[in-house]
């Protein structure tokens, strides 16, 4: 079932509503697929900080993390100390969890060790699709799973490079905001859209 697009007449996967800032993200941003590093990286937080909470929560406060975690520069948050750590717990522009917020520091210092070994976070993780985007033709919202094999495994290799806040549901919602599987619903105008590579 797609979304009442009775006002624009555009056919909508129905999970974005009608709020302007999340028909915004749906149409231009989810499932676009996305090689960026920095992007890549931020989304991974973001995704982590999402956890137990809706995404548009976490929609609004996106300006607030890009300017709390420094425009999510890894070798600057790789750094951040136990001062940081107080900022971040009081701004009222994240969410102000604390294990999520150590597991920032600690994703940005996993990333820099991929660097190290001569790897990037979107090779590691479009490695787990061949490289290339999977197109699903799902009909139905209660088609669209929440985790796959693909998801699990590429849960447990963030997990054994370091990264923390990546379970297999984290895993797969990252797959899906950052076009690494297509799941807009097939009668949505973004599914037949071709995404172009960000």
């Amino acid at each position: 079932m797609l979304a009442d697009t009775a006002e624009s007449g555009i056919p909508r996967c129905p999970w974005c509503g009608t709020d302007p800032l999340y028909v915004a993200y749906h149409d231009a941003e989810w499932g676009v697929p996305l090689r960026d590093e920095r992007r890549l990286f931020e989304l991974l937080i973001l995704e982590g900080a999402q956890a137990g909470l809706s995404w548009l929560t976490i929609l609004r406060k996106r300006d607030g993390y890009r300017r709390a975690f420094d425009g999510f520069d890894a070798a600057r948050i790789a750094g951040y100390g136990e001062a940081d750590m107080t900022r971040l717990l009081a701004d009222p522009g994240i969410v102000r969890n604390r294990l999520k917020v150590q597991a920032a520091v600690t994703n940005a210092r996993a990333l820099l060790n991929l660097y190290d070994r001569g790897t990037t976070l979107s090779e590691t993780l479009w490695r787990h699709v061949g490289g290339e985007p999977v197109c699903n033709r799902w009909r139905t919202t209660e088609e669209v799973p929440v985790t796959t094999p693909v998801s699990d495994a590429m849960s447990r290799e963030l997990k054994r490079l370091g990264f923390r806040f990546v379970g297999s549901t984290i895993c797969y919602a990252l797959m899906q905001s950052a076009g690494l599987v297509n799941d807009h619903l097939a009668g949505c105008f973004r599914h037949t859209d071709r995404l172009s590579v960000v």
